[in-house]
């Protein structure tokens, strides 16, 4: 049994040094592999790997969260792979919790943790599938004038149950375990979505294949929240969101889904120009 765990990091190289320094502490009972990904970083982080027993690999330019993560996974020689996010911190028993909710549930393809944030509180992370309407209203920013929308409190699971373990549709991308045989039948990341709504493609493409994704409470680890994507200007990060919320639309949604969005797109950006209050906590999965 061997587990590869693949790391995108981006102009974070600080908090990856404290992400791989835990991986290594808690490191699982089983062998392992450690892949990281150096997305065009300016701080390159050449001085943090260096320090690590692992595969350390260097884009020379962005061209994605989806195409930095596939350069490694098509490296990667475990029975599982998990995409990690640099920015989350790994505690003891976690990685081996995982491995091992992944034995007890052999129809589970992907498979996502408890997250919680750096005060021990916990992190929402366990979405349903968006809909047409559901991207309308975050492209409208309506969410937050009217925070009670129906539509939206259903996509955001808030009821959901976080301590049990739950078949789902979609868990983050932040710590995102897939079982090898997913990768050979689903293939890789959709590298169309620079950033945001590949997770999300991702299990939509697992559970028609025939998979389950899952969310476990016997594991958790700590997320500081999208430190990479905090360095994006405002309206760049809703425009990209809007593109790869566009592409799920069309691969998944329908062609009448795109168009409406479509539509919508440009009134979304203006909505994030004059800083109408971007969207940090709801993505595909859990920013957008």
């Amino acid at each position: 049994m061997k587990l590869s765990i693949v790391i995108v990091s981006w102009n974070v190289s600080e908090l990856l040094r404290v992400c791989l320094q835990s991986i290594f502490d808690n490191p699982p009972q089983h062998d392992f592999e450690v892949f990281v990904v150096d997305n065009n970083s300016h701080d390159h982080p050449d001085h943090v790997v260096k320090d690590f027993k692992v595969t350390y690999i260097t884009q020379i330019r962005n061209m994605g969260f989806a195409v930095a993560n596939n350069v490694a996974i098509r490296k990667t020689t475990g029975d599982y792979v998990l995409l990690l996010n640099p920015d989350t911190v790994v505690g003891p028993g976690t990685l081996d919790s995982l491995i091992l909710f992944a034995k007890q549930k052999p129809h589970a393809g992907i498979i996502g943790p408890k997250l919680l944030n750096p005060d021990g509180s916990l992190q929402p992370s366990v979405r349903k599938f968006p809909t047409t309407i559901t991207l309308a209203v975050i492209f409208l920013k309506l969410h937050r004038i009217f925070p009670k929308i129906k539509v939206v409190r259903e996509f955001l699971g808030e009821k959901f149950d976080y301590y049990g373990d739950h078949k789902v549709d979609q868990v983050m991308g932040a710590c995102f375990l897939i079982r090898r045989e997913v990768v050979r039948m689903v293939g890789l990341l959709d590298e169309h979505f620079f950033i945001w709504f590949e997770e999300v493609d991702y299990c939509k493409r697992a559970i028609r294949a025939g998979f389950e994704v899952w969310y476990t409470g016997q594991a958790s680890i700590t997320h500081y929240f999208a430190q990479s994507f905090r360095q994006q200007f405002g309206p760049l990060k809703q425009w990209r969101f809007c593109i790869s919320a566009l592409r799920y639309a069309r691969t998944h949604l329908g062609n009448t889904s795109m168009v409406l969005l479509s539509i919508l797109f440009p009134l979304s950006l203006l909505l994030s120009l004059f800083q109408l209050t971007y969207p940090t906590h709801v993505q595909g999965t859990a920013q957008s």
